[in-house]
């Protein structure tokens, strides 16, 4: 995650055009096979609002988890209980797609996905279980090492879950001050307990940006 130095991940707030580079820099250096991202920000950052073309009283053989490219190595994962972003193919650039689903999604909008060529997984009947999400997507697609990159409220319910190993944090610097912003971790008005961290890494970047890894301490 990349954040203000008072915790915010909103970067429209932090200058004309803030150069946020650096993050992909430094994700690529994690020997991952996949990224998740819940539907807020991959609306914002890209399907840019698209809505899916499903079409009413299309059905699909049946409702099971669907992998629509077994060769793919490199993934996308959005998590979308919903069932509402829209998508031009399965990939978003080299990754293959693979949304996140609730049981409530409708046959039409599943059909819509198998047209496109996404992947999807079912991760519970109206709530997400994520750990069985994570277990899933490890038996269906060949992924180890998951970058989970927000938005605030899905890190939080990871973290809350126990689901999180490590925090690579770069701190832009900027105060963005706005309350209305949201923060790396998000836990609503019933959080988990204070999470310790032990720290692993510092090192200062390009532009002031400070890079800092930290281990989930485990009790």
């Amino acid at each position: 995650m990349m954040a203000s130095l008072d915790g915010r991940i909103i970067t429209q707030r932090w200058g004309q055009r803030p150069d946020t580079s650096v993050y992909e820099t430094i994700g690529a250096r994690f020997d991952s096979q996949a990224w998740l991202c819940g539907r807020v920000t991959l609306e914002k950052d890209f399907t840019k609002g698209r809505q899916p073309e499903a079409r009413p009283g299309d059905t699909v053989p049946d409702r099971h988890d669907f992998v629509a490219d077994a060769t793919a190595t490199s993934f996308a994962v959005a998590v979308d209980a919903s069932g509402k972003l829209g998508w031009e193919s399965g990939y978003l650039d080299t990754d293959h797609i693979i949304a996140v689903l609730s049981e409530q999604v409708g046959d039409d909008y599943l059909a819509y996905l198998r047209r496109r060529g996404v992947s999807y997984i079912f991760g519970g009947a109206k709530e997400l279980d994520f750990g069985a999400v994570l277990d899933k997507l490890g038996q269906l697609f060949p992924i180890q090492t998951l970058l989970l990159e927000g938005g605030g409220h899905l890190n939080g319910a990871l973290l809350k879950a126990g689901l999180v190993d490590e925090l690579s944090l770069l701190h832009y610097p900027v105060i963005d001050g706005a309350a209305t912003s949201p923060t790396v971790f998000e836990q609503g008005p019933q959080p988990g307990p204070a999470v310790p961290l032990q720290l692993r890494h510092v090192e200062q970047l390009a532009n002031g940006v400070l890079w800092l890894r930290y281990a989930i301490a485990r009790s």
